[in-house]
Protein backbone atom coordinates (compact mmCIF):
# COMPACT_ATOMS: atom_id res chain seq x y z
CA UNK A 1 0.00 0.00 0.00
CA UNK A 2 2.56 2.56 0.80
CA UNK A 3 4.54 1.55 -2.68
CA UNK A 4 1.01 2.58 -4.57
CA UNK A 5 0.74 6.01 -2.41
CA UNK A 6 4.49 6.88 -3.04
CA UNK A 7 3.77 6.44 -6.53
CA UNK A 8 0.18 8.26 -7.01
CA UNK A 9 2.20 11.01 -4.66
CA UNK A 10 5.38 11.39 -6.76
CA UNK A 11 2.85 11.65 -9.59
CA UNK A 12 1.29 14.33 -7.80
CA UNK A 13 4.28 16.05 -7.82
CA UNK A 14 5.57 15.77 -11.37
CA UNK A 15 2.02 17.10 -12.33
CA UNK A 16 1.96 20.37 -10.04
CA UNK A 17 5.57 21.22 -10.81
CA UNK A 18 5.02 20.68 -14.63
CA UNK A 19 1.73 22.77 -14.11
CA UNK A 20 3.81 25.64 -11.94
CA UNK A 21 6.91 25.98 -14.67
CA UNK A 22 3.83 26.03 -17.65
CA UNK A 23 1.78 29.09 -16.03
CA UNK A 24 -0.60 26.71 -14.85
CA UNK A 25 -1.48 24.47 -17.58
CA UNK A 26 -0.50 21.51 -19.04
CA UNK A 27 0.77 20.47 -21.44
CA UNK A 28 3.05 23.79 -21.80
CA UNK A 29 1.90 26.13 -23.88
CA UNK A 30 5.75 26.16 -24.95
CA UNK A 31 5.90 22.86 -25.94
CA UNK A 32 6.67 21.10 -29.25
CA UNK A 33 3.46 19.56 -29.26
CA UNK A 34 2.14 22.37 -28.26
CA UNK A 35 3.73 24.75 -30.43
CA UNK A 36 3.19 22.59 -34.10
CA UNK A 37 -0.61 22.30 -32.93
CA UNK A 38 -0.71 26.16 -32.93
CA UNK A 39 1.05 26.57 -36.49
CA UNK A 40 -1.22 23.85 -37.82
CA UNK A 41 -4.30 26.17 -36.90
CA UNK A 42 -2.84 29.27 -37.95
CA UNK A 43 -2.28 27.60 -41.49
CA UNK A 44 -5.57 26.04 -41.48
CA UNK A 45 -7.20 29.13 -40.67
CA UNK A 46 -5.23 30.94 -43.32
CA UNK A 47 -6.53 28.24 -45.68
CA UNK A 48 -9.53 28.89 -45.27
CA UNK A 49 -10.01 32.37 -45.04
CA UNK A 50 -12.75 33.66 -47.21
CA UNK A 51 -11.94 35.78 -50.10
CA UNK A 52 -14.03 38.21 -52.07
CA UNK A 53 -14.32 38.35 -55.80
CA UNK A 54 -12.78 42.20 -57.21
CA UNK A 55 -14.63 44.47 -58.98
CA UNK A 56 -11.62 44.90 -61.45
CA UNK A 57 -10.41 40.97 -62.14
CA UNK A 58 -9.66 40.31 -65.77
CA UNK A 59 -11.96 37.52 -67.38
CA UNK A 60 -8.75 34.98 -67.78
CA UNK A 61 -4.92 34.52 -66.20
CA UNK A 62 -2.41 32.04 -66.36
CA UNK A 63 -1.62 30.43 -63.39
CA UNK A 64 1.01 27.80 -62.13
CA UNK A 65 0.32 25.53 -58.70
CA UNK A 66 1.46 22.95 -56.16
CA UNK A 67 -1.07 20.53 -54.13
CA UNK A 68 -0.73 18.57 -51.44
CA UNK A 69 -3.21 16.18 -50.55
CA UNK A 70 -4.59 14.76 -47.76
CA UNK A 71 -6.03 11.30 -46.89
CA UNK A 72 -9.80 11.56 -47.82
CA UNK A 73 -9.26 14.70 -49.90
CA UNK A 74 -10.91 14.41 -53.34
CA UNK A 75 -8.87 12.69 -55.99
CA UNK A 76 -6.34 11.25 -52.85
CA UNK A 77 -4.59 8.47 -54.17
CA UNK A 78 -3.95 5.61 -51.42
CA UNK A 79 -0.83 6.50 -51.00
CA UNK A 80 -1.06 9.86 -49.58
CA UNK A 81 -1.26 9.03 -45.88
CA UNK A 82 -0.67 12.48 -44.07
CA UNK A 83 -3.72 13.95 -42.37
CA UNK A 84 -5.09 17.48 -42.96
CA UNK A 85 -3.04 19.85 -40.51
CA UNK A 86 0.45 18.13 -41.76
CA UNK A 87 -0.88 19.02 -45.75
CA UNK A 88 -1.57 22.58 -44.25
CA UNK A 89 2.09 22.32 -43.18
CA UNK A 90 3.79 20.67 -45.90
CA UNK A 91 1.80 23.48 -48.46
CA UNK A 92 2.63 26.42 -45.93
CA UNK A 93 6.73 25.00 -46.14
CA UNK A 94 6.60 25.40 -50.19
CA UNK A 95 4.95 29.04 -49.80
CA UNK A 96 8.15 29.73 -47.31
CA UNK A 97 10.61 28.54 -50.08
CA UNK A 98 9.15 30.08 -52.93
CA UNK A 99 8.70 33.16 -51.01
CA UNK A 100 12.33 33.10 -50.09
CA UNK A 101 13.55 33.15 -53.57
CA UNK A 102 13.66 29.13 -54.48
CA UNK A 103 12.10 28.81 -58.58
CA UNK A 104 8.65 27.82 -58.16
CA UNK A 105 8.93 25.33 -60.31
CA UNK A 106 11.36 23.51 -58.46
CA UNK A 107 9.35 24.11 -55.74
CA UNK A 108 6.36 22.27 -57.23
CA UNK A 109 8.35 19.30 -58.31
CA UNK A 110 9.52 18.63 -54.72
CA UNK A 111 6.49 19.40 -52.96
CA UNK A 112 3.00 18.42 -54.85
CA UNK A 113 0.90 15.55 -55.25
CA UNK A 114 -0.56 16.85 -58.53
CA UNK A 115 -0.40 13.97 -61.32
CA UNK A 116 2.17 15.53 -63.92
CA UNK A 117 3.87 18.25 -61.42
CA UNK A 118 7.44 16.79 -62.53
CA UNK A 119 6.51 17.24 -66.04
CA UNK A 120 3.79 20.28 -66.48
CA UNK A 121 4.93 22.46 -63.11
CA UNK A 122 1.77 22.95 -61.93
CA UNK A 123 0.84 24.99 -65.09
CA UNK A 124 -2.89 25.49 -65.78
CA UNK A 125 -2.11 27.75 -68.57
CA UNK A 126 -4.57 30.47 -69.44
CA UNK A 127 -7.91 29.70 -66.70
CA UNK A 128 -11.28 31.77 -66.59
CA UNK A 129 -12.98 31.49 -63.04
CA UNK A 130 -15.38 28.60 -64.08
CA UNK A 131 -12.64 26.58 -64.68
CA UNK A 132 -11.85 26.00 -61.01
CA UNK A 133 -13.29 25.56 -57.74
CA UNK A 134 -14.25 28.80 -56.31
CA UNK A 135 -11.63 29.35 -53.37
CA UNK A 136 -9.15 28.68 -55.93
CA UNK A 137 -10.62 31.12 -58.36
CA UNK A 138 -11.45 33.67 -55.68
CA UNK A 139 -7.45 33.49 -54.42
CA UNK A 140 -6.16 33.39 -57.94
CA UNK A 141 -7.65 35.70 -59.69
CA UNK A 142 -6.99 38.26 -56.55
CA UNK A 143 -3.42 37.78 -57.36
CA UNK A 144 -1.25 40.34 -59.84
CA UNK A 145 1.20 38.81 -62.53
CA UNK A 146 4.29 36.96 -60.68
CA UNK A 147 2.55 37.44 -57.22
CA UNK A 148 2.21 34.12 -55.10
CA UNK A 149 -0.96 33.18 -52.99
CA UNK A 150 -1.11 32.20 -49.34
CA UNK A 151 -1.77 28.63 -49.19
CA UNK A 152 -5.81 27.78 -49.87
CA UNK A 153 -7.73 24.89 -49.18
CA UNK A 154 -9.92 23.45 -51.68
CA UNK A 155 -11.86 20.01 -51.49
CA UNK A 156 -8.85 18.47 -53.17
CA UNK A 157 -5.97 19.99 -50.76
CA UNK A 158 -3.67 23.02 -49.81
CA UNK A 159 -2.97 24.63 -52.97
CA UNK A 160 -0.02 27.49 -53.43
CA UNK A 161 -0.85 29.58 -56.85
CA UNK A 162 1.32 32.24 -58.57
CA UNK A 163 -0.12 33.83 -61.49
CA UNK A 164 2.20 33.56 -64.21
CA UNK A 165 0.21 36.47 -66.55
Amino acid sequence: MRRVWFVVFSFVIVIAAASAHCGGSVPCADSPASSAKSTADACLAIASAKRQRGPNEPAKIAAQHLLVQYQGAKTAKVHIVRFRDEACLRAMQARDEARAGADFTDVVKKYSDEPGAETQAGSLGTIERKDVVPPFADAAFELHPRELSDVVETEFGFHVIMRTQ
